[in-house]
C-alpha cells in the first residue's frame, strides 16, 4: 500500500496508526523489504511503536537471513533493540541467543568496522553525535555508503544481558564503560544502571576497590556505581547501601579531581556522621562550584525535627548562599529553606536570596520562606518574576498560597 510506504517514510505515525486501523497490512513491502525495516534503519522509534502495534512482525525471517530485530541489533540502538525484544514475550531462547550473540560480535568488532564490513567501503564515515531530549545521554551516528549505525552496542548487549538474567562479570561491564569515557554516553549510563542494580556487597567491594586505581575515568565510574548502589532500586524499594557513605570519606578526602570527588561527595551525603560533614566542610572554599554545591548536603542537622546544627556549620551554609555560582547559591538557598532552626540569620539570608539575579533561585528563596511561615514570602513572590512558557510549571510556585491557607486555617474566627 504506497500510502502506508510513504506515511512511513515522511515518520508519521498517527497516520501509520490510521492506515493499520483501516486495514492496511503491517508487512507492506518498501524496496523488498517489510515498511518496518524501513522505520528500523530510520531510529523511528514513534513509528515502530505504531507498526508493532498494528501487528507487524518483528521475528519475520528476510531473505538474506536477518530479521527486523536482527536489523535492530545491528543499528545499535538499545532502546529500539528492547522495544522490539520485548513486544512478543516470552522470544524463544534460540531467538534470544541469536540477537546476543550478534551483539557480542559487533561489540568485538567495533561500530566503525562493523559498517565498514557490510558496505566494503574504505571512504572516510561521516560521524554525528545523537543526543536524546528526553534522557539527557548521547551516542555517536556513523554512516557510510548508505547505511547508518550507533555505536551502543555495549548498552545493547549489557541491557539484553540484564533482561534475560545474565550476570556479566564486573570487569567486563566496567571494560564496557570505559570504551565510552564519558558519563553521559549511552553506554557509560547503561553499565552504571546495571551495576547500580546488583545490591550485593560483591559489587559493592568491586566498585569501591576501583577507587584506588590511578586513572580519573576509572576512579569517575567507580564513584557513580557506588552513588547509583546508594540510591538503590527504587522501583523494587531496596536500599541496602543507604546508610554506608561514610565508607567513600578516605576517598573523599584525598581526590584531586573535582568532578570524581563531586559524585562521591553526592554518593556520602546521602550517609550523616560527623565525619562526613568534616569531610564536607573543609571543601567550602574549592575552586569548582560542583564541589562547592554539596558541601550543605553534609551538614548534619540534629535535635527534635532536625532544628539544630553546630554554629560553624550554619555560618558555612550562610556563605555559600552569597557564593559567585548561581548553582551554589541554589544549593545553599535549599538547604535554608528546609532548615528548621529558629536562627533569624536563616531567615534574612533566604529574603536577600529572593533579590538573587537567577530566577530559580528567586522561586527557591521564596519557596523556602514559605516553608518557614515567614510572613515575607507575600511580598517577596512579586520579585519571582515571569515564567518561561517554554518551561514546565514549578509547583513551589504555589508554596507562598499555601502559606496563605495555613494562616487562613489558623486565624481565629
Amino acid at each position: 500500500m504506497a500510502e502506508l510506504v510513504a506515511a512511513v517514510r515522511r515518520g508519521d505515525a498517527d497516520e501509520v496508526r490510521a492506515l493499520l486501523a483501516a486495514g492496511a497490512d503491517p508487512e507492506t513491502p518498501d524496496d523488498g523489504l517489510p515498511v518496518l525495516c524501513r522505520a528500523v534503519a530510520a531510529y523511528d522509534e514513534p513509528v515502530i511503536a505504531a507498526l508493532l502495534q498494528g501487528g507487524a512482525d518483528p521475528l519475520r525471517r528476510l531473505p538474506d537471513g536477518s530479521t527486523p530485530l536482527l536489523r535492530a541489533v545491528d543499528g545499535g540502538s538499545h532502546l529500539l533493540v528492547l522495544m522490539l525484544a520485548t513486544h512478543r514475550l516470552p522470544l524463544p531462547a534460540p531467538v534470544r541467543e541469536e540477537m546476543s550473540a550478534r551483539a557480542r560480535h559487533w561489540v568485538e568488532t567495533g561500530a566503525e568496522a562493523g559498517l565498514r564490513r557490510l558496505t566494503g567501503l574504505t571512504g572516510p564515515v561521516e560521524r554525528v553525535r545523537v543526543v536524546d531530549d528526553e534522557i539527557g545521554w548521547w551516542c555517536e551516528q556513523l554512516t557510510l555508503g548508505g547505511l547508518t549505525v550507533r555505536d551502543e552496542h555495549r548498552a545493547v548487549l549489557t541491557s539484553l544481558e540484564a533482561h534475560y538474567g545474565v550476570r556479566a562479570p564486573f570487569g567486563e561491564l566496567v571494560a564496557r564503560a570505559l570504551a565510552h569515557p564519558d558519563r553521559d554516553h549511552v553506554v557509560w549510563s547503561r553499565v552504571v544502571f546495571t551495576l547500580g542494580l546488583r545490591l550485593d556487597e560483591e559489587t559493592w567491594r568491586s566498585s569501591r576497590d576501583l577507587l584506588d586505581h590511578p586513572d580519573r575515568v576509572h576512579r569517575l565510574l567507580a564513584a557513580e556505581i557506588l552513588l547509583s548502589l546508594i540510591l538503590g532500586d527504587v522501583v523494587e524499594g531496596g536500599q541496602p547501601f543507604w546508610e554506608r557513605g561514610r565508607e567513600c570519606v578516605p576517598w573523599a578526602e584525598q581526590e584531586q579531581d573535582p568532578e570524581v570527588l563531586a559524585v562521591l561527595l553526592h554518593a556520602m551525603t546521602h550517609d550523616s556522621a560527623p565525619e562526613i560533614e568534616a569531610v564536607g566542610l573543609s571543601y567550602l572554599a574549592h575552586p569548582d562550584p560542583r564541589v562547592r554545591a554539596l558541601v550543605p548536603d553534609a551538614v548534619t542537622r540534629q535535635g527534635d525535627g532536625c532544628c539544630r546544627v553546630r554554629p560553624e556549620s550554619l555560618t558555612a551554609v550562610l556563605t555559600l548562599a552569597g557564593d559567585e555560582d548561581p548553582g551554589v547559591r541554589e544549593a545553599a538557598c535549599r538547604w535554608l529553606g528546609h532548615y528548621r532552626g529558629s536562627e533569624p540569620e536563616v531567615g534574612d539570608a533566604l529574603v536577600a536570596l529572593t533579590h538573587d539575579e537567577t530566577r530559580p533561585v528567586r522561586i527557591c528563596a521564596v519557596s523556602g520562606l514559605a516553608h518557614r511561615d515567614d510572613p515575607r514570602c507575600v511580598e517577596a513572590e512579586h520579585r519571582i518574576g515571569p515564567a518561561d512558557p517554554e518551561l514546565p510549571f514549578d509547583e513551589r510556585l504555589l508554596d507562598v498560597w499555601r502559606y496563605q491557607r495555613r494562616q487562613e486555617a489558623t486565624a481565629p474566627s
